[in-house]
């Protein structure tokens, strides 16, 4: 099982959460991260952020990153959008 947790920020209080969960054994770990991705922003009515170098650089070391509002394109009412894998087989 693969989950990932999506969580939305404003002011420092997280303003909703989501956990996106997969079990395709098809599916590689980039894959995954990219399709939980896409159905957090869903969830949250957000476009699906830009992934800076920063972000790829958080993510290989740690299983999360934060996406800034600079990240967005058109997107407003909140800081910041953290993942974080919270389980992988």
């Amino acid at each position: 099982m693969f989950r990932l947790w999506g969580k939305l920020f404003k002011n420092n209080k997280m303003l909703k959460d989501f956990v996106y969960e997969n079990e395709d054994p098809d599916l590689n770990r980039t894959r995954k991260i990219f399709a939980g991705l896409e159905s957090i922003c869903s969830e949250f009515d957000l476009s699906v952020p830009i992934w800076l170098d920063s972000n790829i650089a958080d993510f290989k070391r740690v299983a999360r990153t934060r996406f800034t509002i600079d990240s967005f394109i058109g997107e407003s009412g909140f800081d910041y959008l953290e993942i974080q894998i919270i389980e992988e087989d």
